[in-house]
């Protein structure tokens, strides 16, 4: 055992002894979640409600809406009756909004470029969407975020490729420094250039390092990023390549990429269901690893101590020029390794299930000596040295098949989609935010498919409960009227109860295929 791992345990030991004395213990009963009002952005399925922030000065929410690239403006002075009071036309400086935030009095928006390839912009506005200034980006960039300060603004740029394949641009993290002003602000682009001849090294870490004649810096895709508790250093998901890059702020240089590492599916407690052809709930161990592939990303602090927080949807690269995925029926295996590989392949146990085909392990009659599928269909809070302190296994799939067994692993955009998604992702935990109630750390993770917002309690996170899950989704309704309720969950915000217009705490939902933003009161008992 390596001393890291060693200075780890002993550090798990000394925190449950200690917080047992010092922390009172959550109760699920305490917390009360009720949906206080709604508001339809846009029309159905088409990215009308992505990402929102919010002015807790002017009362507003900033909603990046990609279906006519605005940035719709509404107060919820009135929480009950949310208004949408302006919308900004972000036309004129790219191809597509994908984010948006809220600090100190400005708007920042993470907009492509309108061939995404090319380099895209970050651009400012007054809380009244007036245009203040536009700096450059990477290419691609999907999400922006303020520093706790305000005084630098980070985006992931994700530098996908074009559909052939034939144009992959580097991925990067922008920084851009404002702490002098907009007039005088300072941007530094940080790449992944010396990591290029590592290549190797990498992916015996198993960082995903796979792209079609692409060097490190071209594959690795920044997701979300989150500013970690003091400020100085950054942690971007690198979603596609299923690791956590760390990023000196200050400096803008990435110092290390972090491998998120694989989650054993034989194993007692991470079953899934991997068949959407078996006409039932079956949750169950298989012979597969599963990938993390992180998409959003927060961070926290426990006796002094950082942790990251990570909602593993996972993800694939299929394209019209090179594609990774196939299933598991249409791949030889290795008799030796899988004996009851004829049973395994039957479309009700293994043979719908999607894996990768990239970077898969074979042996020399070219035959799959291992098993990968996309995404981690769970939560995960990891130490900065790559450590994993918990994760959530097969709670998920569990919690959403107690309680609607009638569509479980359902898709976003139909209520006859019963198990549809058991064979790709699950449910595909994709939105995730922190929140601090009476002195304790809550995550609130959003289930992309499903639908729903699973909270936790991470206060000790050697010591994580499972709060509640509420889902606004209506199964019974048609889901092109409004009656449906949230569909496609993609973002989350919590206002604290001091920045809240009714005085108590706050969670914000923007909804991609609903097209809604809502908002709920949460109480605490």
């Amino acid at each position: 055992m390596s001393i890291l791992k060693i200075q780890i345990v002993l550090l798990q030991f000394f925190m449950i002894v200690l917080s047992a004395t010092c922390i009172e213990s959550a109760n699920s009963s305490n917390m009360q979640i009720s949906k206080l009002g709604t508001i339809a952005t846009g029309s159905f399925g088409t990215g009308a409600a992505e990402i929102s922030a919010y002015d807790p000065v002017s009362e507003r929410i900033f909603v990046s809406n990609a279906e006519s690239n605005t940035i719709d403006i509404i107060s919820i002075h009135d929480p009950a009756n949310p208004q949408k009071i302006i919308t900004v036309d972000c036309s004129r400086f790219g191809g597509g909004i994908n984010s948006v935030a809220f600090k100190n009095g400005l708007v920042a928006a993470a907009i492509e470029a309108e061939v995404k390839q090319m380099p895209g912009s970050v651009v400012f506005f007054d809380i009244s969407g007036n245009f203040l200034k536009q700096f450059t980006a990477g290419a691609l960039p999907d999400m922006v975020t303020f520093t706790r300060d305000g005084k630098k603004v980070l985006l992931a740029n994700e530098g996908e490729p074009d559909a052939t394949y034939t144009n992959d641009p580097e991925g990067s993290v922008t920084i851009v420094d404002i702490s002098k002003g907009l007039e005088n602000a300072i941007v530094n682009h940080v790449y992944f250039r010396q990591f290029n001849c590592r290549k190797e090294w990498l992916i015996k870490r198993n960082v995903r390092i796979f792209g079609p004649k692409a060097t490190v810096a071209q594959d690795l895709e920044p997701e979300f990023i989150t500013v970690g508790p003091y400020g100085n250093f950054a942690y971007v998901t690198l979603q596609e390549n299923n690791a956590i890059a760390e990023i000196d702020i200050n400096h803008a240089y990435c110092l290390r990429i972090i491998p998120m590492g694989l989650k054993d599916h034989s194993l007692p407690g991470n079953g899934i269901d991997a068949s959407d052809k078996d006409g039932c709930v079956s949750i169950r161990n298989w012979p597969v690893y599963g990938m993390y592939q992180p998409d959003a990303i927060a961070s926290y602090t426990y006796m002094g101590l950082r942790f990251l927080v990570t909602a593993n949807e996972g993800d694939s690269r299929d394209y019209e020029g090179y594609s990774e995925e196939a299933r598991i029926k249409d791949l030889e295996l290795d008799p030796n390794v899988f004996p009851n590989f004829e049973e395994l392949i039957q479309k009700a146990n293994l043979g719908r299930l999607k894996t990768t085909t990239a970077l898969a392990q074979i042996n020399t009659s070219g035959q799959y000596i291992e098993l990968f599928s996309f995404g981690g269909r769970s939560f995960s809070i990891i130490h900065p040295s790559g450590n994993l302190i918990y994760d959530s296994r097969d709670d998920f799939e569990k919690i959403t098949a107690g309680k609607y067994p009638d569509f479980f692993n359902s898709d976003n955009e139909s209520n006859l989609s019963f198990d549809s998604r058991s064979d790709d992702k699950g449910p595909e935990p994709e939105a995730l935010v922190l929140g601090h109630m009476r002195g304790r750390t809550y995550a609130f993770i959003g289930l992309e498919r499903i639908g729903g917002i699973m909270v936790y309690d991470i206060t000790n996170p050697f010591e994580v409960d499972f709060i509640t899950y509420f889902n606004p989704r209506n199964f019974n309704a048609d889901e092109h009227s409004s009656d449906t309720g949230d569909l496609g969950v993609e973002g989350l915000v919590f206002v604290e109860a001091k920045d809240s217009p009714v005085k108590k705490p706050l969670l914000i939902a923007s909804n991609e295929i609903s097209g809604t933003v809502t908002i709920f009161q949460i109480s605490m008992q």
